[in-house]
């Protein structure tokens, strides 16, 4: 979330891991600040921060671009180094800045789904080529939850059911055991605020999950998604990534990459 930092630090950070790990570090840059204003204030930074993100992200790619005669400025050691930036957003701003800079999007459908295909449509039809990429690179954010059976994944789906109720309470917290009945935990309001949030969520069993994506990918035309897998349990959790990529696995002659997050 760029508005937290200042662009000359995220370069050092970044420049010191690309050169540490060669090819296998990408950013992502956002523009909320991603959590409370009490948070905010604790990491030193301004509300109206947000407001000059697209000056930063341009700020931060001059200090990844090599170094130039007389520059005075460097962040150490970023210049040169091979980090390609992605816009994250969840809603047309960050599509239109994607596509007026050039740059892959991420779109956080997992948690706000109601502009995903509006937000697509405008980042590919006002795409600008760059240095960086020559056509549109989109990926979708999207929760999905697999299991043994449908039953079971919608039991261990409660975990991030009772999560988002939780945000709405202003009770933030950790993950909590899944429950056999989650209409006994939210009110019907916190229920429509959080399954409008969970809209796009996949959950069920390997075939259940393997229909899903296929049509998530056939609506969106997504190049790469990144999936949550809000499971409580580790094993679970681990074994939940296992049939999700078994899943998308069997999609015959797909060029998706299937990205992990949780």
């Amino acid at each position: 979330m760029l508005p937290n930092h200042a662009p000359y630090v995220i370069a050092e950070q970044f420049g010191t891991l690309a050169w540490l790990f060669p090819g296998r570090i990408d950013l992502g840059l956002g523009r909320a600040p991603g959590t409370d204003q009490m948070t905010l204030r604790a990491l030193r930074r301004a509300p109206e921060a947000a407001e000059t993100f697209p000056q930063d992200v341009m700020e931060l790619q001059g200090y990844f671009a090599a170094v130039a005669p007389g520059q005075r400025i460097q962040a150490v050691p970023a210049a040169g180094a091979d980090v390609p930036l992605w816009i994250l957003g969840s809603s047309n701003f960050g599509a239109m800045l994607a596509a007026e800079l050039g740059l892959p999007y991420a779109f956080a459908s997992h948690f706000a789904p109601d502009f995903l295909l509006p937000a697509l449509d405008i980042y590919r039809s006002r795409f600008k080529p760059s240095e960086q990429l020559d056509r549109p690179y989109a990926m979708v954010g999207v929760n999905v939850v697999a299991a043994e059976t449908d039953a079971e994944a919608r039991r261990l789906a409660t975990t991030q059911q009772m999560a988002f109720a939780n945000i709405f309470r202003g009770a933030r917290g950790l993950s909590q055991p899944p429950i056999d009945d989650i209409e006994t935990y939210w009110s019907p309001m916190e229920k429509a605020q959080a399954m409008r949030m969970l809209a796009r969520s996949i959950v069920g069993s390997s075939e259940t999950v393997r229909a899903g994506i296929e049509a998530l990918v056939a609506e969106t035309g997504a190049d790469e998604l990144i999936v949550v897998s809000d499971v409580y349990d580790h094993p679970r959790r681990l074994k939940s990534f296992e049939l999700i990529a078994e899943s998308a696995g069997i999609r015959a002659g797909a060029d998706m990459r299937l990205a992990a997050t949780g």
